[in-house]
């Protein structure tokens, strides 16, 4: 900032016609990232290979989703309403527990960093403490044979939590009884603390804190 400073007059004249003013910026170092960033890498790993014809998205991050329209027509539900904003997008509105569509209808649903906020009247949606698990068989029901779910939430190594009205912590055990009966893909996790993918054992145990879950899981 100081070498700005120090040639700040010299700036203006070379700035071919540009008005400056002074607004310090400083973010030298590395590019930041977070557990929002590792999510949406797996999940697109997995959607590359997957190529699916036909997707139904959960309550998961707004911009992935813009970005997966540019290649894909997708089915978007949310609790909240809104309107469609690009081409090739179907948005219905509504609680996730209650997919108002037929059975066996996708190849792919995604869902990222959704599930633990169902039922708990964050969003406006009326308490149900099972609403996560009902939701959950939902995604799987409207699923092909064969086609994949793709899930990120919370997790940590202590006892199921629940930071009402925020969120569910969930223990891996309790994930993997809502995938019974599927094929496990992949698995991952990630550590705040490590700032990057971990094994389960470096997942936190702190029981009012929380890591990410990330998982594919394909229908029989």
């Amino acid at each position: 900032m100081e070498v700005y400073r120090n040639n700040l007059e010299k700036i203006k004249k070379e700035a071919l016609g540009f008005y400056i003013f002074e607004e310090p910026v400083f973010e030298e170092g590395e590019h930041p990232e977070n557990f929002i960033d590792y999510e949406c890498a797996f999940a697109a790993y997995h959607i590359k290979k997957i190529q699916p014809k036909s997707i139904l998205d959960i309550g998961s991050y707004r911009h992935f989703i813009l970005g997966l329209l540019a290649h894909f027509s997708v089915t978007s539900m949310d609790v909240r309403p809104r309107k469609c904003s690009l081409p090739g997008e179907t948005i219905l509105n509504g609680d996730a527990q209650k997919i108002p569509l037929p059975d066996n209808s996708f190849d792919l649903v995604l869902s990222l960093c959704a599930l633990e906020h169902f039922g708990l009247g964050r969003y406006g949606d009326a308490l149900d403490w099972q609403a996560d698990q009902k939701a959950l068989a939902e995604m799987r029901r409207v699923l092909k044979p064969g086609g994949r779910l793709i899930f990120s939430t919370t997790i940590h190594r202590a006892q199921p939590a629940i930071a009402f009205n925020a969120h569910r912590i969930y223990t891996h055990e309790m994930l993997k009884s809502f995938c019974k009966g599927m094929i496990c893909i992949e698995e991952k996790f990630y550590s705040h603390g490590q700032r990057s993918y971990c094994s389960f054992a470096a997942v936190t145990n702190d029981p009012k804190w929380w890591d990410v879950y990330l998982g594919c899981w394909q229908k029989k």
